[in-house]
């Protein structure tokens, strides 16, 4: 199967439509799509006849469900490590193309969105979610940790938030999405072709506008002070405990959640949120991020996660690091370590970069 296959790219009226078209795999993306879209973007950027870019998906039940983990996992029990590093590096200048992208970026989230689907939605100038919409960064479960740039978000969300998400890798509908700053408005799902037909043909996102609906309430806004007072603590250990000691419904399914990821992965996702909030920019956080996946399958519990939950899918990870009370300070500081001549460096964006969202 071709990439055309794969990815619908093509120009209507004044917008750029990008279409992810894999809906039997949830459209997870491949690394020849991520390319495809690096391409498009870069064209368009300086077409004059392109006003706004227009990222959507086939099917109903997910905009994206993340990066194309088979060959990752078949690469990587070769013993072949680079693949694996090449598609990370690319794939978060992608992510850092659309974060800084001069016009107008149009993400259209119906169904599930994690991992890379959030990587190629919340960068962009307007994030638009359906009422199927699903989030989720359940990363630390396969032994990564939230990447793609998430980061820069979870770490900007209220409070303790940032935490919570990744490290339980909790979903959100999206009301949460938009309460936690992942998303900007909700439009009815079923309006959604009469929304993409007015931004192609006026090129001016204003009209999302017209289109906005007010979502219901959600749940996450309403467990803030329980997350904070949790996911305060100083390490994954003592927030852990924290949880553990507390005799709630909700604290409990929050420490069995954690307990159920890789240790490694959940100690490296809350430090990487932490360091997160005192950089400044996309790059800086995708910088920090590639220092992890660089090393996930050489150094860390990545393959032994995929393997677990999506080869044989037996559900029993054979941790290196059974518990999070084993892992060492040196251990997560390791992972996270400067990569020298290896590390990421992303090219300075080019052109006005779009608002930054509140």
């Amino acid at each position: 199967m071709s990439v055309a296959d794969d990815i619908h790219i093509r120009r209507e009226d004044k917008a750029g439509r990008i279409t992810l078209a894999r809906p039997k795999a949830l459209n997870a993306l491949t690394y020849d799509m991520v390319l495809a879209m690096e391409a498009a973007l870069t064209e368009w950027r300086a077409d004059d006849a392109v006003s706004l870019v227009i990222v959507d998906a086939e099917g109903e039940r997910a905009f994206c469900a993340g990066g194309d983990i088979q060959r990752l996992y078949d690469t990587g029990i070769a013993g072949d490590f680079e693949f694996g590093r090449k598609f990370w590096a690319d794939e978060y200048r992608l992510n850092a193309m659309i974060a800084n992208y001069p016009k107008p970026y149009v993400a259209m989230i119906d169904g599930i969105v994690m991992g890379g689907g959030f990587g190629v939605s919340v960068h962009g100038s307007h994030r638009i979610v359906g009422e199927r919409a699903l989030f989720a960064m359940p990363e630390c479960a396969v032994g990564l940790v939230p990447d793609v740039g998430g980061n820069f978000w979870l770490a900007r969300a209220s409070g303790h938030v940032g935490e919570f998400l990744a490290m339980t890798g909790a979903r959100l509908g999206p009301a949460d999405m938009i309460w936690a700053g992942f998303a900007d408005a909700l439009v009815p799902s079923e309006a959604f072709p009469d929304l993409i037909s007015t931004l192609q043909r006026t090129g001016d996102a204003r009209g999302i506008e017209d289109f906005d609906s007010e979502p219901e309430q959600g749940t996450l806004s309403g467990a803030g002070d329980m997350i904070d007072r949790h996911f305060a603590g100083p390490d994954a250990v003592s927030i852990v405990t924290s949880l553990e000691a507390d005799s709630s419904e909700w604290a409990a399914k929050q420490a069995k959640a954690i307990r159920r990821g890789c240790p490694l992965s959940v100690a490296c996702a809350l430090e990487l949120v932490r360091r997160s909030r005192s950089l400044q920019s996309v790059e800086q956080v995708l910088a920090a991020e590639y220092r992890f996946t660089y090393r996930s399958m050489s150094d860390g519990e990545f393959l032994e996660g995929i393997r677990a939950q999506i080869i044989d899918k037996d559900r029993d990870p054979r941790w290196k690091t059974p518990d999070l009370e084993s892992l060492t300070s040196e251990t997560i500081s390791a992972m996270l370590a400067g990569l020298g001549e290896h590390e990421l460096r992303l090219p300075a964006a080019q052109g006005e970069a779009k608002k930054e969202h509140a």
